[in-house]
C-alpha cells in the first residue's frame, strides 16, 4: 500500500506531490515546500466541453494469446513495433522529420497480458522525479535518476477541454498567470486536423511543473491506449543525467524544428513572455499560440 502524503513527508522531510497516486513518489524541494493547491491525477479527466470522456474504453483489444504482439498479427501494431526490448521508443524521428508517428499501445481489453512489450506509458512513472524551485522560472521538474534516451518519463495529464472552454479560460488569465493549457493538433487524412486541449491548472500531474526550453530534453508524443483521446507522453530526447531539469518545447514543434509560419510569429510580441531557458538557441520569448485567443463576440456566438 502506498504511503500517505503525511507519512511520506514525515519519513523523508519532503512532500509527495503525487499524494501516493503514482508508482513512485514525486518529491518537492526544498523540505517543507508548499505548492499552490491543485488536485493530483495521474491520468486525464473529462472537463467542460470535452467531446469524449478520456476514461471511457472505446478501442477493441488484440487477440494475441500464444504469440507476442508483433506487426502483421497484432491489431494494435499497424506499422512497426513502438518500443525496443529496453522500453525505449524506437522512432525518435530523423533530422528531416517534421511530425511524430502515432503510437497505439495494447489496452485493457487486449489478451496479450501485462508483460507485453507494447505496454509502456500505461505503466506510469518509472523514474524518481522532483519538483524544485528554479531561479527565474518558478517551479520546475527534474530527475533524480539517469534516464536513457527514448525512455518514457511522464505524461502531461489534466482536464480535457472543449475549444470554447479553453478560450474562456485563456481570456480570464492575467499577465502574471502561468498558462498550463496545451493544444495538440494531429494531421490526419484529407487535410483534417484533430485537436486535443489539456489543462492541468486545477487538476493535473507532475507534468504541469515542466518548463519550456528552446533546446528541450523531452519529446512529446500522443499515445493512444484505451480511446481516441491521446495521452501526452513525454520521452527522453537524449540521455538525461541525475539532477538535470526536464523540459519540452511548449510550441509542440517536433524535434524543435520550426516552419515558416512559426518563424513569422516570432515577430509578434503581443502577450509574449520572456524565455529564461538559457539555451544557446533561445528565441527570447516563450511560444505563443494565438489560436487560443479569439474575440469575445466569436466566443459568445458559439
Amino acid at each position: 500500500m502506498a504511503a500517505s502524503e503525511e507519512e511520506t513527508e514525515a519519513l523523508t522531510g519532503l512532500l509527495d506531490v503525487a499524494r501516493g497516486l503514482e508508482n513512485l513518489p514525486v518529491s518537492a524541494w526544498p523540505p517543507g515546500a508548499r505548492l499552490a493547491p491543485f488536485q493530483y491525477t495521474p491520468d486525464h479527466v473529462v472537463g467542460p466541453g470535452a467531446d469524449i470522456d478520456p476514461t471511457e474504453i472505446t478501442f477493441p483489444g488484440c487477440t494475441c494469446v500464444t504469440t507476442p504482439c508483433i506487426p502483421g498479427t497484432c491489431s494494435c501494431l499497424r506499422h512497426e513495433e513502438n518500443y525496443d526490448g529496453s522500453q525505449c521508443l524506437r522512432d525518435m524521428g530523423s533530422s528531416e522529420a517534421t511530425y511524430a508517428r502515432p503510437v497505439f499501445e495494447c489496452n485493457v481489453l487486449c489478451q496479450c497480458g501485462e508483460h507485453c512489450r507494447n505496454r509502456v506509458v500505461q505503466r506510469g512513472l518509472q523514474f524518481h522525479l522532483q519538483v524544485f524551485k528554479t531561479e527565474k522560472k518558478g517551479w520546475g521538474l527534474r530527475t533524480l535518476e539517469f534516464i536513457p534516451k527514448g525512455r518514457f518519463v511522464c505524461e502531461y495529464a489534466g482536464e480535457v477541454l472543449g475549444s470554447s472552454e479553453v478560450q474562456r479560460r485563456v481570456r480570464l488569465q492575467t499577465a502574471q498567470d502561468s498558462n498550463y493549457i496545451i493544444a495538440i493538433r494531429e494531421h490526419v487524412c484529407d487535410g483534417q486536423v484533430m485537436e486535443t486541449f489539456v489543462d492541468p491548472t486545477y487538476v493535473g500531474n507532475a507534468g504541469r511543473f515542466l518548463n519550456h526550453s528552446c533546446e528541450p530534453n523531452l519529446l512529446m508524443i500522443p499515445v493512444r491506449i484505451d480511446s481516441m483521446v491521446p495521452k501526452l507522453a513525454l520521452f527522453a530526447a537524449k540521455d538525461i543525467w541525475p539532477g538535470e531539469e526536464l523540459s519540452y518545447d511548449y510550441s509542440g514543434r517536433f524535434l524543435n524544428l520550426m516552419d515558416r509560419e512559426a518563424k513569422e510569429r516570432l515577430h509578434d510580441e503581443k502577450l509574449r513572455k520572456l524565455c529564461h531557458c538559457g539555451a544557446k538557441s533561445c528565441l527570447a520569448f516563450l511560444p505563443y499560440d494565438s489560436s487560443l485567443y479569439c474575440p469575445l463576440e466569436k466566443l459568445d456566438s458559439n
